[in-house]
């Protein structure tokens, strides 16, 4: 009698193929894009450190025109959004709040209407660089063909957790989307 039976080869089988996709994921992890790459906007999606300020740098190298924070709080202000920041509330000139989006799907439906409402051809997406892939196979979802993303991943200090929820998170987008089941 063998050790293991066909279902317990087939779960084996399942995680040696997810801690290798995790090695990769995790070994790869995109990194800031050069300031010298232009683009017609800047968006930024909230929720994690440092990405705003990318944003803002982006803004003042004139590597975008403008840009778009997508996810903001329905309740949070211009003014709040700043001062939670640290910035001036004039740092925010040339931001357009998003308050549409409650996660990456939302975000990325925010952004093809905004990118549509200005009639960018262009786009520098600025998130973290574990959430990077799942944004930009949501972007990739809804935005026309021929729309250039250049992706612009805040550094994060990789942590296995964070890092294993996203690849899983990832993983499971890129299945349902494959399946149709999206």
């Amino acid at each position: 009698m063998t050790l293991l039976g066909g279902a317990g080869r087939a779960l084996a089988l399942a995680v040696l193929l997810w801690g290798a996709g995790f090695l990769w994921f995790s070994l790869a992890l995109p990194g800031p894009a050069p300031l010298t790459h232009r683009t017609d906007a800047v968006v930024v999606l909230t929720g994690g450190e440092g990405r705003l300020k990318r944003g803002l740098e982006v803004l003042d190298a004139g590597s975008a025109t403008l840009m778009l924070i997508s996810g903001v709080g329905r309740r949070t202000t211009r003014r709040q959004l700043a001062e939670a920041a640290g910035l001036r509330v004039s740092r925010l000139d040339r931001a357009e709040l998003g308050y549409a989006a409650v996660d990456t799907r939302s975000n990325a439906e925010e952004t093809a209407a905004w990118m549509a409402h200005h009639r960018f051809r262009s786009l520098r997406l600025v998130t973290s660089a574990g959430h990077m892939r799942r944004a930009r196979l949501e972007l990739g979802r809804v935005l026309p063909a021929g729309v250039e993303v250049v992706s612009d991943a805040v550094p994060i200090e990789p942590r296995a957790p964070g890092i294993a929820w996203e690849y899983s998170k990832w993983l499971l987008r890129r299945a349902a989307l494959l399946t149709g089941a999206a």
